[in-house]
């Protein structure tokens, strides 16, 4: 069993390794998504490995389920038009459509939240808001070098981690397909990144990532805890997003609008380097997603005291950075 997870992170691993020279010099060939000058192949080349291994893997395991087939579809559309929005910047409410389309078509593959007791409408609305929440958060993570990779990497492990104590082999192939895509990935895009992800490779990976968090089974039903699991586990993305908002509201400017104030980039303000940053920011997320893994596993009790000890840190960590000064 062991060989098999290695051979599907190992399969994913390499489709990355092939498609990025290939896309990487057809790119330069006809000069289009190298608007910097720095080819934005990663995020189409990570989609295409994923979608091909699992493809592979689920035909070799016992076919695709509705729900596996639901996320590669999905994942896929949201690949494609984060390839056009590279090409040709898309407005942010066309964004926003592509994503509710793709978020609408997932819940008629029958992939949405299962919190019990609230019925099937707040389930819906739920859903559109984590996913949403999630694609976008990858989307602002994408900052500096290897920060995305490096967040999904982390994340997809966790999520592993879980369906591997759950027995769950469909959620194995899934969350291994891409994490070797991410990790082939991140060896173009550590610093000095030779390629860049992209808004497709943003978006793809929170996309892929919200949506795999919401087929895996967490626990029974009477450890009502373990729905914080998920929220923990991709709760350095959650975290990074909300501190950035709540930042530039305090700024009275506009959520959406780009500027300087990122997490990450407070780092490098107070004085480190970027690989030091970097390193700081992966080590928030591996304590978010332990904490989530951890969540999924203990009694309500022991579950409560991690969820508020994390909320905890986290107030003095916005409380700490707040006061850092940052221009533009």
């Amino acid at each position: 069993m062991l060989i098999n997870y290695f051979l599907i992170v190992l399969s994913s691993f390499l489709g990355v390794m092939v498609f990025i020279p290939l896309l990487r010099n057809l790119a330069v060939k006809y000069k289009i998504l190298i608007p910097q000058g720095m080819p934005l192949v990663g995020g189409i080349a990570m989609g295409l490995s994923f979608v091909f291994t699992c493809l592979l893997w689920f035909s070799l395991h016992k076919g695709l389920s509705q729900e596996a087939r639901g996320i590669i579809v999905t994942s896929f559309i949201m690949l494609i038009f984060g390839a056009i929005d590279d090409r040709r910047e898309l407005s942010v409410l066309a964004k926003f459509l592509v994503q509710i389309i793709a978020i609408s078509l997932l819940i008629f593959f029958g992939i949405r939240t299962q919190i019990v007791y609230i019925g099937n409408i707040l389930n819906i609305i739920i859903t559109f808001i984590w996913v949403l929440g999630i694609s976008n958060a990858f989307n602002h993570l994408d900052i500096i070098d290897g920060l995305a990779a490096g967040t999904a990497i982390i994340v997809s492990l966790a999520f592993f981690i879980i369906s591997f104590l759950h027995g769950d082999m469909e959620t194995i192939i899934l969350t291994l397909g891409l994490m070797g895509a991410v990790f082939s990935f991140l060896i173009y895009n550590f610093p000095p990144a030779k390629v860049y992800m992209g808004n497709s490779g943003s978006h793809f990976l929170g996309f892929t990532l919200a949506t795999i968090a919401l087929v895996i089974s967490y626990a029974p039903l009477q450890r009502k805890i373990a729905l914080f699991s998920p929220l923990l586990v991709l709760g350095f993305p959650i975290f990074d997003t909300a501190f950035l908002i709540l930042m530039r509201i305090i700024k009275k400017s506009l959520p959406f609008k780009k500027s300087n104030d990122h997490l990450v980039l407070r780092f490098i303000a107070l004085g480190y380097s970027k690989k030091r940053a970097l390193l700081i920011m992966l080590v928030l997320s591996i304590f978010f997603s332990l904490c989530g893994i951890l969540v999924s596993q203990v009694s309500n009790l022991f579950g409560t005291v991690i969820v508020i000890f994390v909320v905890l840190v986290s107030l003095l960590l916005i409380n700490k950075m707040r006061k850092v000064v940052v221009y533009g």
